[in-house]
């Protein structure tokens, strides 16, 4: 089959004879209609690793959304033309955080989507019917997104706080609409490029600060904010995650979700963290957030169509993996067969 593969750190390219994946029992096979280029894929790209290990040739993508052509003999619940999201994180359900609410933590788990191929054939468990409203494009963020809401549940944000978003990529985007949706009083977006101003403020910023040209903290006291109570970081850089723990305010949550390289490391001023009782966590992964995901989308709450900066064809990922010019400004997409309805051939 068609696949755009990784075959070792800097090579990745398109191939027309990548074995398709087998059918399992408890499988359904699915042909992709487009795939997210996520940050984890860039990752992978510069021999950095991603959530688990990368064994070489693997078609890289895992925010996939498509259509059902086969399944598996003991599946029941779907059929071919189903049109479908994917979770690409599969558990266990046997070792200790399984059965303990924790799943993705799971020890002995595994991704099970390789969506920058024309077939995928995942876990029936893993599948998400989408409803015939919601396009099989929009649905390719199912999986962005339900990391997102996760990233959510973990900043307890309350209604009316004021909340620092740093970074406004793709995912930066989603946790905007989020927090508008969720009702903070005041969203500030940190982010460098200039160009991305009117995308904040067309998702509901309240405030766009240019670290780059200003002094953030003055900027924001001067805007008569009194407190920074919540802070998500979507870069992953050290400098960022510095700059995150030094803009919340006391008794602020602190939410790094941006994910940096194995070994990075920042530094931490643990005296200024305890004058103000900071709470810091991390965000792994999307435990059962994919159907929460699935109805926001369908909802007219949330604007998918913005977050997208281009889609592209399988031929033209290789040229994006060198130079992000688009996803720099956004959500890449590849259209792997770009079909919405129907059973692809």
């Amino acid at each position: 089959m068609k696949a755009f593969v990784l075959y070792g750190k800097g090579d990745a390219h398109m191939t027309t004879d990548f074995p398709e994946p087998s059918l399992e029992p408890n499988s359904v096979k699915i042909a992709v209609s487009y795939c997210g280029l996520c940050g984890t894929d860039l990752h992978k790209y510069e021999g950095k690793g991603g959530s688990r290990p990368v064994v070489y040739p693997v078609p890289l993508g895992h925010e996939a959304s498509g259509i059902l052509v086969e399944v598996g003999e003991n599946v029941r619940d779907f059929r071919p033309g189903d049109r479908v999201a994917v979770n690409p994180n599969w558990y266990c359900k046997k070792c200790y955080f399984c059965k303990n609410g924790q799943n993705h933590l799971c020890t002995n788990s595994k991704g099970v989507v390789k969506g920058f191929a024309e077939y995928i054939c995942p876990p029936a468990e893993n599948v998400h019917k989408i409803p015939d409203t919601l396009s099989l494009k929009h649905a390719a963020l199912a999986e962005p997104l339900s990391c997102c809401i996760h990233g959510m549940d973990l900043l307890d944000m309350k209604m009316g706080q004021t909340v620092a978003i740093i970074g406004l990529g793709s995912i930066g985007s989603i946790f905007l609409q989020l927090c508008r949706i969720a009702g903070a009083a005041n969203i500030i977006v940190i982010e460098p490029q200039e160009s991305k101003r009117k995308l904040a403020e067309a998702l509901g910023a309240t405030l766009f600060l240019n670290p780059s040209e200003v002094d953030v903290l003055e900027e924001i006291h001067s805007a008569g904010i009194p407190n920074v109570d919540r802070v998500i970081e979507c870069v992953g850089f050290p400098a960022t995650m510095e700059s995150a723990l030094e803009i919340a305010g006391r008794g602020a949550v602190v939410v790094l979700f941006g994910l940096s390289p194995s070994g990075s490391s920042f530094p931490f001023r643990q005296y200024d963290a305890f004058q103000k009782e900071l709470v810091i966590k991390t965000s792994y992964i999307n435990p059962d957030c994919t159907e929460r995901a699935i109805a926001l989308l369908d909802s007219d709450l949330f604007s998918p169509e913005p977050l997208i900066s281009k889609v592209l064809t399988m031929e033209e990922m290789e040229g994006e993996l060198v130079t992000r010019n688009y996803f720099k400004k956004g959500k890449v997409l590849m259209a792997v067969s770009g079909q919405e309805n129907g059973t692809p051939i």
